[in-house]
């Protein structure tokens, strides 16, 4: 029986098989270009969150389908980390597809 992974080895692979859409707004979040925020990718907080800025308390979530049908337990995690001091912000895979400027607006706004 394979041991199971250790959390570090899961987040770095979360990260080499992210989504595109993870992938486009990483881009655009990473090195700290958006208002000088640091974000980290796939971080172990209450599973692991898409994107994280420590130092501003922000959570961001990027939800496909799949979270339609998993509402309650986004619900809990979310509350969890309200909890904590974090702010979540959830965007659909298409916002930020068709509108990633608009996206990246309501992060900064959040980050100042």
């Amino acid at each position: 029986m394979k041991p199971r992974h250790s959390l570090q080895e899961y987040a770095i692979e979360l990260r080499h098989n992210g989504t595109d859409v993870e992938r486009m707004l990483w881009r655009r979040l990473r090195n700290s270009q958006l208002e000088d925020v640091k974000f980290r990718r796939q971080q172990p907080i209450e599973t692991f969150a898409d994107f994280v800025s420590f130092d501003k308390k922000i959570v961001i979530e990027l939800d496909g389908g799949q979270h339609s049908e998993n509402s309650d337990y986004d619900m809990q995690r979310d509350a969890c980390l309200n909890a904590n001091g974090f702010t979540i912000l959830r965007f659909w895979n298409n916002d930020v597809i068709e509108n990633i400027e608009g996206v990246l607006e309501v992060i900064k706004v959040h980050c100042l």
